[in-house]
């Protein structure tokens, strides 16, 4: 506990905000900047009794992520009935505890081992050159929108082995209209908000319909007679199942549903806003091609040349931290537990989140800007940088992530480089969850010859991090 908080346990003065929980589903990150503002690294936002608890430093994030037996995870709210679409569709890795977790997660360790990481390898170049096949040197393009459609194509075919387009698209659809209802139908139960029930019924009518095409997907994926033997996740998963009884068909369409609800978004956001920062930090960009160049040979780098280079990795890890996609997420006290100077009941929220931590100035120098080469230099905790979560929760797919941007953003960027289109309008906010942008992100695209140019843009992205001076908007373009 803190100095500034054991006063406040003394004087009797709790860091309690009295507010709407709303608030908080409304603007994430406002309402926690605000709440860190006034109270330090662990806050409470109250609404009639209800109650959402904050933590925002490395020691909470310890606390809370590392004892799963006090702090549960439970990342839908709304779990509905016993029998219903939406427990069933609910039910995976995600939204486990205990035994179950544990029997589960070593189940899922197995499916996504290091060891099958070169297996995905051609997979994802070719789909990455796929995405290139109708690029052309000056085209403009929305970053935005090819990252979410590329990874949503990428996810169907590493998770599901899904090889046609439209339905991959329409998959990915269905399950970020799924998880985002989630989000806002959960806090809308815990304040009681007027229009719940109407949106509860089509929460429960969704969730029906995205277990009807995951037992659809599963059905046909098992008729296929190369089934055996291929090392999408899905096929491994079945493969699993026939030496662990407790993965039932019906664990699987849990499974499923929230594995590819937790890895497409995340990752496309990341290589949007990773295109986007290279964009406009051409020195970042200038350093990358001489170690693609000098470390890669063809058009397609092989797994082993991908993991000697050490700066597209800091790349990586810059990105994700200064804007990372997953943003803030939650456990839930399953029993009454103290946490620094608070008593939090059972059934109370905590949020902790990556954002907040990763843009401290105690834990990072000038923590707004976007420095690759801070990571010559620095080894943070597990608990001050976690784009993927920490302790016995930590993000099962996380190494099968890296290898994505990795593989993704070499093939990418030995063939093109990208330069923002002048004062366009680049917002970011987070959703559900995510942060990810909110409008396109209109690039052209350069010879990797070119080197691009810092350009001005406006919007919310500068509220976000500090850009380089000469991005920053003029005074006739909307400011952020």
């Amino acid at each position: 506990m803190t100095y500034r908080e054991s006063l406040q346990l003394q004087s009797g003065h709790l860091p309690v905000r009295q507010g709407h929980l709303t608030d908080f589903p409304r603007d994430p990150l406002g309402c926690m900047r605000s709440l860190h503002s006034e109270f330090g690294d662990i806050a409470v936002l109250e609404d009639q009794g209800k109650r959402i608890a904050f933590v925002f430093s490395p020691e909470y994030n310890r606390q809370v992520l590392s004892d799963s037996r006090t702090f549960h995870s439970q990342f839908f709210a709304i779990r509905g009935g016993r029998q219903s679409a939406q427990r069933r569709v609910t039910s995976g890795l995600l939204s486990m505890n205990g035994a179950e977790h544990r029997e589960n997660r070593r189940v899922m360790m197995d499916v996504f081992s290091r060891r099958i990481l070169p297996d995905y390898h051609s997979v994802i170049c070719d789909l990455t050159t796929d995405l290139m096949s109708d690029w052309v040197t000056g085209q403009q393009r929305d970053l935005n929108c090819e990252m979410v459609d590329f990874m949503v194509r990428m996810t169907s075919a590493l998770l599901f082995g899904i090889d046609d387009a439209h339905d991959a698209l329409e998959l990915g659809s269905m399950i970020d209209r799924w998880v985002r209802q989630n989000h806002e139908v959960g806090i809308g139960a815990l304040v009681s908000a007027p229009q719940f029930p109407d949106s509860y019924e089509k929460l429960l009518a969704d969730a029906e319909k995205l277990e009807s095409s995951v037992q659809e997907l599963i059905a046909a994926h098992k008729r296929q007679p190369t089934a055996a033997h291929r090392s999408d996740v899905l096929s491994l998963m079945f493969r699993a199942q026939k030496t662990n009884q407790q993965l039932t068909d019906e664990k699987l369409v849990g499974h499923a549903a929230l594995t590819f609800a937790a890895a497409h978004l995340t990752t496309a956001h990341t290589l949007s806003w990773t295109l986007f920062l290279l964009a406009q930090h051409p020195e970042v960009m200038n350093r990358l091609a001489q170690e693609l160049a000098a470390g890669t040979t063809g058009r397609h780098p092989t797994f082993a040349e991908l993991e000697s280079l050490t700066y597209l990795d800091w790349v990586i890890r810059e990105s994700m931290r200064v804007l990372p996609a997953s943003s803030y997420s939650q456990r839930v006290c399953a029993e009454a537990a103290r946490l620094g100077p608070l008593s939090l009941s059972a059934g109370t929220p905590v949020i902790f989140s990556q954002y907040m931590t990763h843009h401290r100035p105690d834990l990072f120098e000038s923590p707004d800007e976007f420095q690759p080469e801070r990571w010559s230099e620095i080894s943070p905790s597990a608990y001050e940088y976690l784009p993927f979560g920490a302790g016995p929760r930590m993000c099962i797919g996380a190494p099968l992530a890296m290898v994505e941007l990795r593989t993704a953003l070499a093939v990418m960027l030995k063939q093109f480089h990208f330069q923002m289109v002048p004062n366009t309008v680049v917002d970011g906010q987070i959703i559900s969850t995510m942060l990810g942008p909110t409008t396109s992100v209109n690039a052209h695209l350069l010879n990797v010859s070119q080197s691009p140019q810092t350009v001005p843009v406006a919007g919310t992205v500068h509220s976000l991090m500090q850009m380089p001076a000469s991005a920053r908007p003029t005074t006739y373009q909307r400011a952020a």
